[in-house]
């Protein structure tokens, strides 16, 4: 049994003069212990997927329909009792901002002692006790000293590091990691996720990696969705989507990463922007930018159908493959 199941999830939002659709029925499975890359530009569904896995929608976002479960229980179904003792304790997130996240008016060690006591019953000092050991395992140095101090006083990089350490505090199954190194440079970029990387392997943690940056998820995911206005467009083992990517959304994030141009080249961008919930046009989402679209494009959303190792949703990858079985049927 897989520790995630999505069925058929649509999140809509009621807005003052209309309701928008934000996810449109997104299904998807994780095994226990592998880790998924969600990739797209902003406005693409990625963060709404994952504040939605935990429940974490608020008014005038509501999950309209579909299944969320986790090992088993529909999490969409849950009250709030239930839902307290899977969020932070098996199901954890990692979000975007560190000082946004953490308590300016608390320390450390009273933030970190919190969650643990809430759902474990521990004295204050047991509680720090394991505190100290989240902290050495994420090689955050002197752990008894920063207990004491206040998330200003520590570095973004080392406030990111805590942030990782409260999210393993109650060994969850699962760690949504939403954008978790956007506010940091390069260098300590690479060390958040080689961190978060060995982790999740040494402790065989689930890992959703929600991210706009291929490059990232093609160094830290087994499979990797894309997703596009609300949909997932292309799925399918991580290797398969960078090696030989079908959808043209894809191919056209894969040549916008810088590596694809010499120095001194301007950038490949994707012309056109991503449509707002309240325009998204008709038939597939991404046609207005699309150099293959079709009047079928413009006129009728596109199937998922199976293309080698991945499952992609475009009228074009189709069309080849019909092409393709007839060629081969004449030979």
């Amino acid at each position: 049994m897989s520790l995630l199941s999505v069925r058929d999830l649509t999140v809509k939002f009621a807005m003052r003069d209309q309701t928008v659709t934000a996810l449109n029925g997104i299904s998807f499975d994780l095994a226990k212990g592998e880790r998924l890359g969600i990739v797209g530009e902003s406005g693409a569904g990625k963060s709404i997927t994952g504040f939605s896995l935990l429940n974490l929608l608020s008014r005038p976002g509501y999950i309209d329909n579909g299944q969320i479960l986790f090992d088993g229980e529909d999490v969409v179904k849950m009250n709030d009792q239930q839902l307290r003792k899977v969020r932070g304790n098996r199901m954890a997130m990692i979000f975007q901002d560190p000082m946004v996240t953490l308590n300016p008016v608390l320390t450390i060690g009273q933030q970190m002692v919190e969650t643990l006591r809430a759902h474990r019953k521990l004295s204050v000092e047991e509680a720090r006790q394991i505190a100290v050991v989240k902290l050495r395992e994420v090689y955050i140095n002197s752990p008894e000293e920063r207990l004491d101090q206040y998330p200003h006083e520590l570095s973004g990089g080392m406030r990111q590091r805590i942030i990782i350490a409260i999210a393993l505090l109650l060994d969850p199954q699962l760690i949504i990691a939403d954008e978790p190194t956007t506010a940091l440079d390069v260098t300590i970029q690479a060390d958040i996720m080689e961190l978060l990387l060995e982790l999740c392997q040494s402790n065989q943690v689930g890992l959703i990696l929600i991210t706009h940056d291929l490059g990232v998820v093609s160094q830290m995911t087994e499979r990797t969705l894309v997703m596009y206005a609300g949909r997932i467009i292309e799925s399918g083992r991580t290797r398969s989507i960078i090696n030989d990517p079908q959808h043209p959304y894809t191919q056209g994030l894969i040549n916008a990463l810088p590596q694809q141009t010499l120095p001194g080249e301007q950038l490949r961008q994707i012309p056109g922007n991503m449509p707002t919930l309240a325009q998204v046009p008709n038939g597939c989402a991404f046609n207005p930018r699309c150099t293959f679209a079709t009047d079928t494009c413009r006129s009728q959303i596109p199937q998922i159908s199976h293309y080698g190792e991945v499952e992609v949703a475009c009228h074009e990858v189709q069309r080849l493959q019909s092409e393709q079985a007839r060629e081969e049927e004449k030979a």
